[in-house]
């Protein structure tokens, strides 16, 4: 009895998922054969293709588990200490001294191999 609803609903969810695909696709299209119109109301068109395109897609399986990983990566996000101005500036500051000086390095090291090179090949 449950594999019968199981296969409803992943027939369902098939269904649902072509039904977004001929919406997005529609949306594309219709965007450009009907270009001679304003750009505002093919625009406007194109939101709201979008909008019930993602309203069937969030009731199907993968949808649902889609919002429920947006919802929990909604609650990491808060979770996080952000680094306060000074320390982003501090650290901005490293990265950009400690590039300098690689480059620096590497540099050196490309001016001594020019040289050796000129060295051994006599130019």
């Amino acid at each position: 009895m449950s594999t019968n609803t199981e296969d409803q609903g992943n027939s369902m969810d098939i269904a649902k998922w072509g039904l977004v695909v001929v919406l997005v696709a529609a949306a594309v299209i219709g965007n450009q054969y009907f270009d001679t119109y304003s750009v505002l109301y093919r625009a406007i068109a194109v939101v709201v293709a979008m909008a019930v395109a993602l309203f069937v897609a969030a009731q199907t399986v993968k949808g649902k588990a889609a919002w429920a990983f947006t919802q929990e990566a909604r609650l990491e996000v808060r979770k996080v200490v952000w680094p306060s101005r000074q320390e982003t500036t501090q650290t901005t500051l490293i990265v950009f001294a400690v590039t300098a000086l690689v480059a620096f390095c590497v540099w050196l090291l490309d001016m001594g191999l020019v040289k050796i090179v000129n060295l051994i090949t006599g130019v």
